[in-house]
């Protein structure tokens, strides 16, 4: 069984067909790339994968559990993490503050023992700590740990919300597009990253990116999408290749 399997996905906004019976499957340990021309449904893709939408039909399963009707909020704590297109962090919270979000899901301490502060709360806090800092070591945001997003230069924000999705501690990873807005040296930057991430750390990762050159390069398969549906699946070379995607991406000759 598939790690993460997606069967005849579906949705509609407004009589537009978003996503139109998408499927695919994704493996553990892979590094799999959707990819498509802007308003092709990836993003919505990921936002019924990750549970902020509810299908209008199909079913997603994840480590053989079907989380199709689940919220957020409840996909998270399974093992399954994501970052936004658009930044989604507290601008006027420190970077290690924003880390130490990432690890709510691992919070078993209650109300009352945090209030009395606990020996038990403190042991939890001192291991959200321990594994934040290895996240900061792991992406080098050592230098800005105690510095506020607001301060903080676009491309280093991108690996901050990297990172708070890390610190979820996630057996899947979904990343939207993390290259967007980056120069070339911090878009090779985040490709080591994601090499380490999946290698080092073992995390599955599925990634919405528009960088062929990050998807050749740290893609194993390739899902190509256009108006909603699957155009094209396969290796980086041979999905470029695809006279559909070709079409998709620079229009009929």
């Amino acid at each position: 069984m598939s790690y993460l399997a997606v069967e005849d996905l579906s949705i509609s906004f407004g009589g537009i067909r978003a996503v139109d019976d998408v499927s695919f499957a994704v493996e553990e340990g892979e590094v799999f790339a959707i990819i498509g021309p802007n308003g092709a449904g990836k993003t919505t893709l990921f936002n019924l994968v990750s549970g902020i939408y509810s299908p209008d039909g199909g079913s997603v399963r994840f480590a053989g559990r079907d989380i199709t009707s689940l919220p957020a909020h409840r996909i998270a704590p399974l093992g399954l993490a994501r970052t936004f297109q658009n930044i989604e962090l507290f601008e006027h919270a420190t970077v290690l503050q924003n880390l130490l979000i990432g690890r709510h899901v691992h919070r078993r301490s209650t109300a009352l023992s945090h209030l009395l502060f606990l020996p038990a709360v403190r042991r939890e806090e001192l291991e959200h700590r321990r594994r934040v800092e290895d996240v900061i070591d792991l992406l080098e945001l050592a230098h800005y740990r105690e510095q506020r997003i607001a301060n903080l230069p676009y491309g280093v924000r991108k690996v901050v919300e990297v990172g708070r999705a890390l610190c979820l501690e996630p057996k899947l990873l979904l990343l939207d597009e993390p290259t967007s807005g980056l120069n070339p040296e911090e878009s090779e930057d985040m490709g080591f990253w994601i090499e380490d991430i999946n290698r080092d750390l073992g995390v599955t990762v599925v990634m919405v990116a528009h960088d062929m050159g990050l998807v050749s390069r740290v893609a194993g398969r390739v899902l190509a999408l256009n108006e909603g549906r699957v155009i094209a699946e396969g290796s980086a070379a041979e999905v470029q290749k695809n006279p559909a995607v070709v079409d998709a991406y620079l229009g009929a000759d």
